[in-house]
């Protein structure tokens, strides 16, 4: 598990953006509601929300700091 900040990659920015499987997700209505990744896939889940209170990305710090 990474603690500490993230590093920025444009690849996978521009990647998760762009996604075939994320389109068809999106214009066919399958989404889910927030909060029911628990139902969808529960070790996924539970992974992203330790991640996500262990690491912050340098972007938003820096967004901050000049707001």
């Amino acid at each position: 598990m990474k603690f500490g900040f993230r590093k920025p990659s444009l690849k996978k920015r521009i990647a998760a953006r762009t996604s075939i499987k994320r389109q068809i997700v999106h214009r066919a209505g399958l989404k889910m509601p927030r909060g029911y990744g628990w139902l969808r896939n529960p070790k996924r889940a539970a992974y992203n929300k330790v991640y996500n209170k262990t690491t912050f990305d340098i972007f938003k710090v820096i967004k901050k700091l000049f707001k």
